[in-house]
Order: C-alpha cells, then sequence, then structure tokens
C-alpha cells in the first residue's frame, strides 16, 4: 500500500487515493445500505425545517415583504455554490466526514481539525435547537386544544422562577440517538417515511393556499428595498442547507460516487422549489404588514377562514423539524467517529456495534450532551452555536475543490463542479458576506471553542493521529 505520508506536521494531508484503502478497520466500519432516494429524504429532511414554518413569516413580515421569495432565491444561490462543491467532494472521497474529511485530504491536518472540532459543537447545538423548538410547537397545539404540558416538563423561564428544565426537547434528542442505533437501515426508513408526510403537508399548504391568493397582497413587491431582500437572504440561509450534513453519511451509501453528487442537488433543488411556492402562498393569502412572524402559515390559513389547514400546517411543522433533528445528529456523529478513526480522537469512539455497524458510543454521547442543552439552556442562547461553524465549513469546502482542481486536475470525478472557479469562489464569498451578519457574542463563543481545540489538537491530536504515526514509521522518528 502506498505511503500515507504527504508532508509534515499540521499540513500532511491524506492521499485522496488511498482513503478507501487506509480506512475501515474491524470494528470501525459503517454499512452501506443507503440508496439514492433514502440518501435524497435525508437531505431534504435536514433542509426543509423551521425554515419554511417560521422564517418565511418573520422575513417576509419584517424585513422583505413580499420578496421573501428573491431572499430565498438568492440563498438558495449562494447554497448551490456550495453544494455543487459538496457534490464534487462527495463523489470523489465517499467517505464519512463531509468538510472535516475534505479539508483534512485537500487543505492538511489542522484545517481537517478544525473544521470536524467546529462542526461537533455547531451539529450538537442545531439539534438541541431544534428539539426546544418542537416543545413549543408541540405545547402550543396542545394549548389550542385546551390541554398544556405541565410546566416541569417546559424550559420557559417564569416569572421570577429562573429557567425550568426543558424535559420535553430532553426526551426528544434521546429518541432521535435511540433511532440511530437502531441501525442506518431500519432509522432511514423512519426518515424517508416521516419526510414524505412533511412534503406532502407543505404542498397542501401550496395548493390549498393559492385558492385563497389575492393579487393586492403583493403590492408593493419590495416594500422594503432590494436591500430587504439581500438582508432577508442573509436570515433565510440558515433555511437552505442540511445537505452538508447529509453528506457525512456517504459511507453508508451503497453507491456513493454515483448517489451522493445527485442526493445532495436534488435535495437542495426540491426543498427551494418548495420554499418558493410556499412563500408565494403565504405573502398572497395575507398583507405581509398581518403575517404573524412566529407562526405565519397557520395565522395565514385561520385568517381566511381555514382553521383545519392551520392545525394540519402546525402538526406538519413538528414533524418537519423533527426530521432536521434526525439529519444533524446523523451528521455529528458521523464527523465524531470519522476524526476518532484518524485518530485526532480516542479511538474509543470510532467503534461500532458488532451487528447494526453503526457508533453506537458517540450516538449516546451526542444524545446526551444535546438532551443536556436542550434541556437547560435558552433556545436564543442554543441558537447562537449554530451559525458560524456551517458558513466556515462552507467556506473551507469551496476554497478547497478550487485547490484540488489546480492541484490535481488528473483526478477521476464523478461529478464536477461548473464553471470553475467561479462558482467556488461564489460560495466562498456568499459565507464570508453571511458570517459579517453574525453577532459579537457568537464569535466570541467561537473564539473560546477554537482555543479549547487548539488545547486538544496540540496536546492530543498532532502527536497521536494516524498519519502522524505513519511518518513515525517511515522516519524512524
Amino acid at each position: 500500500m502506498a505511503r500515507l505520508r504527504m508532508g509534515q506536521g499540521v499540513l500532511r494531508r491524506k492521499p485522496i487515493e488511498h482513503i478507501e484503502e487506509a480506512e475501515g478497520a474491524p470494528g470501525e466500519q459503517l454499512a452501506r445500505t443507503l440508496g439514492l432516494w433514502q440518501l435524497t429524504a435525508i437531505g431534504v429532511g435536514g433542509i426543509i425545517g423551521a425554515g419554511i414554518f417560521t422564517l418565511a413569516g418573520t422575513v417576509a413580515n419584517g424585513t422583505a415583504g413580499p420578496a421573501v421569495l428573491v431572499s430565498f432565491l438568492i440563498a438558495g444561490v449562494a447554497s448551490a455554490a456550495a453544494a455543487f462543491s459538496y457534490a464534487e467532494f462527495a463523489g470523489l472521497i465517499p467517505k464519512a466526514g463531509s468538510a472535516y474529511t475534505y479539508g483534512y485530504a485537500v487543505l492538511g491536518e489542522l484545517a481537517g481539525w478544525f473544521i470536524g472540532w467546529d462542526l461537533l459543537l455547531e451539529y450538537t447545538a442545531i439539534v438541541a435547537v431544534v428539539a426546544i423548538g418542537i416543545s413549543g410547537y408541540f405545547n402550543f397545539l396542545l394549548t389550542e386544544t385546551g390541554a398544556a404540558l405541565p410546566a416541569w416538563m417546559l424550559g420557559a423561564p417564569g416569572t421570577g422562577e429562573g429557567h425550568r428544565v426543558d424535559l420535553f426537547a430532553a426526551l426528544l434528542c434521546l429518541f432521535i440517538a435511540y433511532l440511530l442505533t437502531l441501525g442506518i437501515r431500519n432509522a432511514a426508513r423512519f426518515e424517508t417515511v416521516v419526510v414524505v408526510l412533511k412534503v406532502l403537508v407543505v404542498l397542501l399548504v401550496i395548493v390549498v393556499g393559492f385558492f385563497h391568493v389575492k393579487s393586492d397582497n403583493y403590492a408593493p413587491f419590495f416594500p422594503y428595498g432590494v436591500g430587504g431582500a439581500f438582508t432577508g437572504a442573509a436570515t433565510v440561509f440558515f433555511a437552505v442547507f442540511g445537505y452538508d450534513a447529509m453528506s457525512t453519511a456517504a459511507e453508508e451509501s451503497k453507491d456513493a460516487q454515483r448517489h451522493m453528487p445527485k442526493a445532495i442537488l436534488y435535495s437542495l433543488a426540491i426543498a427551494m422549489v418548495l420554499y418558493v411556492l410556499a412563500c408565494l402562498a403565504l405573502t398572497g393569502m395575507q398583507k405581509y404588514t398581518e403575517i404573524d412572524p412566529e407562526s405565519g402559515f397557520s395565522t395565514a390559513f385561520k385568517s381566511v377562514g381555514l382553521g383545519a389547514v392551520a392545525d394540519i400546517v402546525a402538526v406538519g411543522a413538528i414533524i418537519g423539524i423533527l426530521t432536521v433533528m434526525f439529519t444533524f445528529m446523523l451528521g455529528v456523529t458521523r464527523v465524531w467517529f470519522s476524526m476518532s478513526r484518524d485518530g485526532l480522537l480516542p479511538r474509543w469512539f470510532a467503534k461500532t456495534h458488532p451487528t447494526r455497524h453503526v457508533p453506537t458510543r458517540v450516538t449516546w454521547i451526542v444524545g446526551v450532551a444535546s438532551a443536556a442543552i436542550a434541556g437547560f439552556v435558552p433556545i436564543g442562547e442554543a441558537a447562537e452555536l449554530t451559525n458560524i461553524g456551517i458558513l466556515l465549513a462552507f467556506a473551507v469546502v469551496c476554497t478547497a475543490v478550487i485547490v484540488l482542481h489546480y492541484r490535481r486536475p488528473d483526478l477521476p470525478r464523478a461529478f464536477r463542479t461548473p464553471f470553475m472557479p467561479v462558482t467556488p469562489a461564489i460560495g466562498v464569498v456568499a459565507s464570508v458576506w453571511l458570517i459579517t451578519y453574525l453577532r459579537v457574542e457568537t464569535w466570541l463563543r467561537f473564539a473560546v471553542w477554537f482555543l479549547v481545540g487548539l488545547v486538544v489538537y496540540f496536546g492530543y491530536s498532532y502527536r497521536r493521529s494516524a498519519l502522524a504515526a505513519e511518518e513515525r514509521r517511515t522516519t524512524g522518528g
């Protein structure tokens, strides 16, 4: 086997040609069971969630007006630039780890480490935030029917009582972890069924909504100016990723080189079509100034006398957001598994179940960690942890695909990013632009996590990585 040594120290890289043969020791293998449409369902499940049920109304009401659909289109174009880069890498490097593995192979160990380290926090926080959101939706539905969750099961702070434990959200996190430990085949079947139900609810919203559209509601189309549409794009951008987490399942695909690029592009395309049509229905049913920022579609249907549809939308929101939890918990466990198998984290975490072939150890750790965040951290503070790492991962992947095209133009690629290097450059610029919209507190939290990662890398990972061990064997060091 060719040597894995490709540079010294923090710049050592995993040779792309040997990634497949160098990995997969006994007890550290994932089962390849996912087909094209199961992968696409996981991607759609990660993309369509709070964005269509909450963000659309929020941005329409106070930022973009009817031009919210333009906001989604702008965000979609920016996201597609990154999606093409992910698609190329997914076909070229069909291994678990997504942005972490791509960065490691092209930009070096330290770059790969920090992307992986970032995603461990970001994806876990996303799972927690989504769980808190579901808890709120569920209690809203029960309240509408005259019932409600007991106060001790909610995390909302009461007057003078401080923050209570959101037990419902915490249990949701543990349920998703349990689901993932059953094996990827069974978990993916559940995800596919739930995604189909979610898409049917969105289609119901679109079809029924169009029968109650009034063209006058679209005027003025740009009430906050064209700048409002661009500002809205920065907000809704966080509703058009999810395929990045899905790409971490490449090693569990039956034919990753063929299926992963298609699944990434299909999932984004399906989500964008549904987003745009749903925005047209929402802003056509109700004047943008009257749209409820928190439950836009439900209030819009109530305004036209369709209370039953409003309740169905609320149920659809719960179902839709549940699939987001699944996709991102799948993502964080596969990144952690991949980093551990590479020796950057203890290999104990890379052990898989002997019959189900899933990393049960890291799955339960992530389940408990996300449950702790969901149970004890207010949703606003938890949400602040979810932004910067995703955008940095996008920027790194887009940069890496440009570097690889110039460094290794000879590599056989199942999918090629179109209009090189313009397309990935757009992805880099869009990601950096959106990062500038993040609050100072987000940067401070990121800096703390970055410094902790720096200590872990140089204190443990630098000497214990698989490539470091290979270098010592070849040099006698």
